[in-house]
């Protein structure tokens, strides 16, 4: 069984088709799966393709810090 690599901010963005700001935005906003490696962010594209089809990256659900839709 192969692993999924890790894949950074950029990758992620370029991936969606969207911005970095738009990647860490979503990180603190909406709950984007995202790992913590040291200072950077790591992605596994299927969790975030996941995430994606479950409609985490739609307009209308935004979570407030408590992790409760505002």
């Amino acid at each position: 069984m192969t692993a999924e690599p890790w894949v950074s901010v950029d990758q992620i963005a370029e991936h969606l088709g969207v911005t970095r700001d738009s990647i860490y935005r979503w990180i603190n906003r909406k709950n984007l799966p995202a790992h913590r490696v040291g200072r950077l962010w790591k992605f596994q594209v299927p969790e975030v393709d996941e995430w994606v089809r479950a409609g985490g990256a739609d307009e209308d659900k935004t979570n407030d810090s408590t992790g409760n839709q505002a």
